[in-house]
């Protein structure tokens, strides 16, 4: 499916644009491609059940329903790197060369959390019939919950201030095109580009399992979504199995 004719949801305020996406999606009216954006969203979803609240057009709220069976994309985490890569490409444009991705999907600029990404999928018996990417991005948002580890926004960065309906329209355009390359680019060349803009590749990092702190060099990610990384030992973490300390 080309980036043409793909539909935009635009609502004044929803709880989460992945619910309002994903009532779509069991009610049988959505499409692949469609978007829902939120000029403000009370009750995000971010990653291990937190949320994330976005006053009105602070921030870009955006859902897009893809069905994975129209893609060659099979691997969960193939799915996951495209979008980051999207959201990288996106954000990059606007903020400069210090643009990261955070294993698995977060975009950082420099050491601070710009934006994060929950892919939330539909299957059926071994069938994944259909995904939901949440990406939400700090746009214009200058003050933040003191409980948020080192947020940063767009205007933090570049002191200007942004029209988030554009923004996310633009941003929508970018991750199609992505999974329409993603038609042709091999898997290989994907993880390449994913582990060249990763955050602190070839560095030491401090990362915390099972409540023991260790510090430990980041090498890269493993084709099916691994973080890899090595001290004494080469290791190998599943995401949500460890907590960055940094």
């Amino acid at each position: 499916m080309s980036a043409h004719g793909s539909s935009f949801v635009i609502l004044k305020q929803v709880d989460s644009t992945n619910n309002y996406a994903m009532a779509l999606v069991h009610e049988g009216l959505a499409k692949h491609g469609e978007a829902v954006f939120a000029h403000q969203q009370t009750q995000g979803k971010g990653q291990r059940g937190k949320v994330w609240q976005t006053g009105i057009d602070e921030n870009i709220a955006l859902s897009i329903i893809l069905k994975p069976k129209q893609r060659k994309i099979l691997l969960p985490f193939q799915l996951s790197a495209t979008i980051a890569l999207a959201v990288f490409d996106f954000f990059s444009k606007y903020a400069g060369e210090e643009v990261t991705i955070k294993w698995p999907n977060d975009i950082y600029w420099r050491d601070r959390k710009a934006g994060g990404i929950l892919i939330e999928n539909v299957i059926s018996g071994s069938s994944w019939k259909w995904a939901v990417a949440g990406i939400g991005i700090n746009i214009n948002q200058t003050i933040f919950d003191e409980n948020l580890k080192d947020p940063v926004s767009l205007k933090q960065i570049t002191g200007e201030h942004f029209d988030t309906l554009a923004l996310a329209r633009e941003l929508h355009q970018i991750v199609l095109l992505r999974l329409n390359e993603g038609l042709t680019k091999p898997y290989e060349l994907l993880l390449e580009e994913y582990q060249q803009r990763l955050f602190r590749i070839n560095q030491l990092v401090r990362l915390k399992k099972n409540n023991i702190v260790f510090e430990t060099k980041i090498k890269g990610i493993s084709p099916d979504g691994k973080l890899l990384t090595q001290d004494i030992i080469d290791n190998e973490f599943e995401f949500g199995e460890i907590e960055w300390i940094l």
